[in-house]
């Protein structure tokens, strides 16, 4: 489902290269649920960026889900992106002037979705995770709990193939991150969807059936 051969990424920073990833290789199968670890600065941040697409590689090849991403153009990326990866982020990334149901649903808009079916299809993934009396509230009017379930809800409204989760607990308090973990466990298990987590939470990567970690921009 996933796979990096030999990818490195370097930044110039003034007249200093940076290596954020340095001959990083990954295999991931389908239907997995890998968590990543590491320290701040260790290239977690850019393995995701690179595994959407949102970022080319220096050097190395990047395959998802049978897709090779240096293959395609930015358009291409895109519908790519947006029928094959679901998002999950530390701070939700809601649109504050939006509804619960319109944010779930807002992803139905870039796949050109009628407005009828887009709300019919965040109402029923509202419902299953217990936010269907939530649906007209925006995000400042949600708990933490209840805008990260949002979030995840908006991460699958496209029938994704893989969830990325980039420190997803990290806002939460204990008890609702162990909630959250549970959730994106049971979508991993019930829907066979591939979960790639990042996180600096060991209590959080418990949850993931297979743990890595990386160290300057390589696994070690």
């Amino acid at each position: 489902m996933i796979r990096l051969d030999n990818v490195s990424v370097t930044y110039r920073l003034k007249s200093e290269s940076v290596e954020a990833l340095r001959n990083a290789n990954l295999d991931l199968a389908d239907g997995s649920f890998v968590a990543i670890m590491g320290p701040s600065g260790s290239g977690k941040t850019t393995l995701i960026q690179v595994i959407a697409g949102l970022l080319t590689p220096t050097a190395g090849e990047v395959v998802v889900s049978n897709q090779n991403l240096r293959q395609l153009d930015d358009r291409a990326i895109s519908e790519f992106r947006n029928r094959t990866i679901g998002f999950v982020f530390q701070f939700f990334n809601l649109p504050s002037y939006y509804t619960a149901l319109d944010n779930v649903a807002l992803p139905l808009v870039f796949a050109g979705v009628s407005e009828a079916e887009r709300r019919d299809r965040a109402r029923v993934l509202l419902d299953e995770f217990g936010l269907g009396d939530r649906a007209i509230h925006k995000p400042e009017q949600l708990s933490g709990g209840e805008a990260q379930r949002v979030a995840i809800a908006r991460a699958l409204i496209n029938n994704p193939k893989i969830i990325l989760a980039d420190e997803p607990t990290g806002n939460l308090d204990r008890d609702t991150g162990t909630h959250m973990m549970e959730l994106l466990q049971k979508v991993n298990r019930d829907r066979g969807v591939t979960v790639l987590l990042v996180t600096h939470d060991e209590k959080a990567a418990a949850f993931a059936e297979q743990q890595l970690r990386i160290e300057k921009g390589t696994f070690v």
